[in-house]
């Protein structure tokens, strides 16, 4: 009896000196550790001894969910995150910014160009915007931030999935009807180890030491809702801070996994929207005032080619036009930048320059006797420049064509562009050189129309005159015009002076 005594006593000697070799008795040493400190808590949550979760968990989380129902409902039905984000600014705004944000919207910008020069509106909207940023210093912007971390954990909280965990307790529960008290059983702790551990990751997540009582004014104000009562609130916030601290979920999701060392990493989150929303706003006002810019500009092109074709349709070349456009977007590529303008002038060189403008260049520079013989020379360069840069652009349009020297490549090398680098880089030289040239014509083309033009007026001043002094013979000239010779030259002066206004939005 005495050595059995013995022997019990240093098998349990030498058992406590190499138990620590065995990493399942030291596995099994914690559980049973942690499992007594669980139930030290008062919290009637989990029965180790059958690893079972009780009906008190149940009902906690049955008593949260009713009380956070009406919130969850809302955000499920705002899926979108800038809505909270604009929620929280709007909430943060005094009332001189208030006023001031009024004028960024879209359809305001619009309302406003209405009543100011477009410079003026941009100079504007600039100001406004500094005003606006102006009144948010860094004690504003930290409450800004801080209120949104705060608003976007709750989210969180409220929209986790209380439904799903607590069909487990009872499975004749239906969602968001809390007419009768649910029947809550005890369930294999298994069942719900995931569930709770994405649980604990979002509290664990809230700054849950810090007032709430601005997210329950924030709903208020915005949008005139209490979705959980400020008191209710409280004592959830209250709770699961006294949770979280004293680790009660850790420790059952040790028990239940079967993993001693598992711990969630406490990481409350810190939002920062302030420099976003700028970022947002900034963004917002330039896209709103660039469009508008671009509206008054096709307006205005639309305008001047009603002017000069009486038709804001226009169609004269054949290859080098915007048809293909967008299959060179879809592939990452320029395209032909100028089709339009490129369009415009042959149009004007066949419809005026060779109609209007011929007419009263032959007059004044055949049939005129100048004074100023290098004036007329340079007048008449002007002229016969504009009527090759006509035949040049036909030549170009031609070579743009599929079968034409420059179209030929483009056609073959465009379908291997997105899988042939080297086709890639062929291509966009080709393009470069081609909108190099058509911008060489239009460039030339107004440059030489300017010129022609300021000598055409210098003749209109000089018509009037008693006695010419660019022109001799003006009353002969009268009697070879087909039409009145001032007429004609006011009418050919505006008509460039139109297309060069044309080009300079266009190029």
């Amino acid at each position: 009896m005495g050595n059995s005594s013995g022997l019990s006593f240093f098998q349990k000697f030498f058992g406590s000196l190499f138990s620590g070799n065995d990493p399942e008795a030291e596995k099994k040493r914690l559980l049973k550790s942690i499992a007594k400190n669980l139930s030290h808590t008062g919290y009637k949550f989990y029965k180790a001894a059958s690893d079972q979760i009780l009906p008190g968990f149940g009902k906690f989380f049955y008593d949260m969910y009713k009380i956070i129902s009406p919130a969850q409902l809302f955000f499920q039905n705002q899926p979108n995150p800038a809505f909270y984000k604009n929620m929280v600014i709007e909430y943060s705004l005094n009332e001189k910014q208030k006023q001031l944000s009024e004028n960024f919207s879209e359809e305001s910008i619009a309302t406003l160009s209405k009543n100011l020069p477009f410079e003026q509106l941009k100079k504007k909207i600039k100001t406004d915007l500094e005003n606006f940023t102006g009144e948010f210093d860094s004690n504003k912007v930290s409450a800004v931030d801080s209120l949104y971390t705060k608003l976007i954990s709750f989210k969180s909280f409220c929209t986790y999935d209380f439904y799903f965990m607590l069909k487990k307790f009872d499975s004749t529960l239906r969602e968001s009807d809390f007419s009768r008290t649910p029947h809550l059983e005890p369930i294999d702790a298994s069942y719900i180890a995931d569930d709770l551990k994405d649980f604990v990751s979002i509290i664990c997540s809230m700054p849950l030491n810090e007032d709430w009582s601005d997210v329950i004014s924030l709903f208020k104000s915005q949008r005139g809702i209490e979705p959980v009562k400020q008191n209710q609130w409280n004592k959830i916030v209250q709770k699961l801070r006294q949770l979280r601290d004293s680790r009660i979920f850790d420790m059952i999701i040790q028990l239940t996994t079967k993993d001693p060392s598992y711990a969630t990493n406490l990481s409350p989150k810190q939002e920062h929207i302030f420099e976003s929303y700028i970022e947002s706003l900034q963004k917002q006002t330039l896209t709103a005032l660039n469009k508008l810019e671009d509206a008054q500009k096709n307006s205005k092109i639309d305008s001047l080619l009603v002017q000069i074709f009486n038709t804001n349709t226009v169609s004269v070349l054949k290859n080098y036009t915007d048809s293909l456009n967008p299959t060179f977007e879809k592939k990452n590529l320029d395209g032909y930048i100028y089709a339009k303008p490129l369009n415009y002038l042959k149009a004007f060189l066949i419809d005026y320059v060779k109609r209007d403008i011929r007419e009263y260049a032959d007059l004044v520079l055949i049939r005129g006797k100048w004074t100023l013989a290098p004036l007329a020379a340079e007048m008449s360069n002007q002229y016969h420049a504009l009527l090759e840069i006509s035949d040049s652009i036909t030549e170009f349009d031609e070579k743009m064509a599929e079968e034409g020297e420059i179209g030929i490549k483009i056609k073959t090398l465009l379908p291997r562009t997105e899988r042939d680098k080297e086709a890639n880089n062929i291509i966009r030289t080709i393009l470069g050189d081609a909108n190099s040239m058509a911008k060489d014509y239009l460039v030339a083309a107004a440059r030489n129309m300017i010129g022609f033009a300021k000598t055409l007026k210098s003749l209109i001043e000089d018509y009037s005159k008693p006695k010419g002094e660019i022109l001799m013979n003006w009353k002969e000239l009268d009697r070879y015009a087909e039409h009145p010779i001032k007429t004609l030259g006011i009418e050919v002066y505006k008509k460039l002076y139109l297309f060069v206004s044309l080009l300079q939005g266009l190029i």
